[in-house]
């Protein structure tokens, strides 16, 4: 066990940060969570944030102020900290890049001159997707190679890497994290956040649209919440070894026709038709799904087109845990729990077995 230490978490009462700063207080480190205003922390399970062995204390702040917005007292304490976790960012699309910005840009540099005025080591949590719009292998150790972004976020998210990276050159202890598509438990598929993936399910399972753009072979990486939380935890609890790398915290690698094939398990879904973009046009959309299509797929169908693999040589031998396996199996829970919480319906899927005349269900 490492010896306890004293961690400034950003971020923390986020879907990563709140697991991270489970796991640290578990472990017996105080974290100082960074937070605009107090109140509990809500784990994915939908469960409060209880430390211990650990201590928790709440650091009123705002990253996209100079020096985080801390009062004297609180810089005070955040001098002391041993380690700075950034998680905090804002990963919705379809925004202004203003916002991008001010919160995943100008907050990380804010972040970094806290970590640079004390010489804290930092980590970093990125996207894998600052890939950009690529085929191929993304390798952990590229960073900029002319790519294309996607959307705004993956701009500010390769913006705010590449500070870090400077800042590193510069002699800041600095590990980078890199998560995929951040997806629901391993086990039990469970979310408590339903964004990247989840509002385009519920789009294409209720028929809102039913023809979109992509190709079958495309690739979507999905990493259950829990693994990226495991890698960004022994990044900070092992910093020494983390160092100087970039670590990709991938999972559960699935094609177009894996969704669309698993989709097709459950009755009440609708499965879309996936066209090859040259020959897609929103605009021969009926217009009943137009509106759909605009507010959801478009911000997204950037995704359904990249074939990217994401190489993770040097976070499978830093976390000595083999591959994520069973990709369609990980889909199919977190189906079903979106349909147990209604997210998506009525609980309607193969894993619900033959009705009894009564009915209840057996497995």
């Amino acid at each position: 066990m490492p010896d306890p230490m004293t961690v400034l978490v950003t971020g923390a009462s986020g879907f990563v940060g709140a697991e991270v700063t489970a796991r640290l207080t578990a472990a017996g480190h105080t974290v100082l969570t960074l937070l605009h205003r107090t109140g509990d922390l809500v784990r994915n399970n939908g469960r409060r944030l209880t430390p211990g062995p650990g201590t928790l204390t709440a650091v009123t702040g705002d990253i996209t102020r100079p020096g985080l917005g801390l009062t004297d007292e609180a810089r005070g304490i955040v001098a002391g900290a041993d380690r700075i976790v950034h998680c905090a960012a804002v990963t919705d699309f379809g925004l202004p890049y203003a916002r991008y910005e001010r919160i995943n840009v100008a907050g990380t540099r804010n972040v970094l001159d806290i970590a640079l005025a004390h010489r804290t080591p930092l980590v970093h949590v990125s996207t894998a997707y600052v890939c950009g719009e690529r085929d191929g292998t993304a390798r952990e150790d590229e960073l900029d190679v002319g790519q294309h972004p996607g959307n705004g976020y993956e701009k500010s998210k390769l913006t705010a890497e590449t500070t870090v990276r400077k800042a590193a050159a510069d002699g800041l202890p600095v590990a980078v994290v890199r998560p995929s598509i951040v997806t629901g438990a391993s086990r039990t598929g469970r979310a408590r956040d339903r964004k990247t993936l989840y509002p385009v399910l519920r789009v294409l399972t209720r028929g809102l649209v039913r023809t979109v753009p992509g190709h079958y072979d495309a690739l979507l990486d999905l990493v259950p919440v829990d693994r990226v939380a495991d890698m960004v935890t022994g990044a900070t609890t092992r910093f020494e070894d983390a160092e100087g790398r970039t670590l990709h915290a991938v999972g559960h690698e699935l094609t177009l026709r894996d969704v669309s094939e698993v989709l097709a398990e459950y009755p009440s879904f609708r499965v879309p038709r996936f066209v090859p973009p040259s020959a897609f046009s929103a605009l021969a959309l009926p217009d009943r799904e137009r509106p759909y299509h605009d507010r959801v797929i478009a911000l997204y169908e950037t995704y359904f087109r990249r074939r990217v693999h994401f190489d993770d040589a040097q976070a499978a031998a830093f976390a000595g845990r083999p591959a994520a396996t069973g990709a369609r199996p990980y889909l199919r829970r977190l189906l079903d729990d979106c349909l147990a919480t209604g997210y998506l319906g009525p609980a309607q899927g193969p894993e619900l077995a033959a009705v009894r005349p009564d009915g209840s269900t057996h497995r």
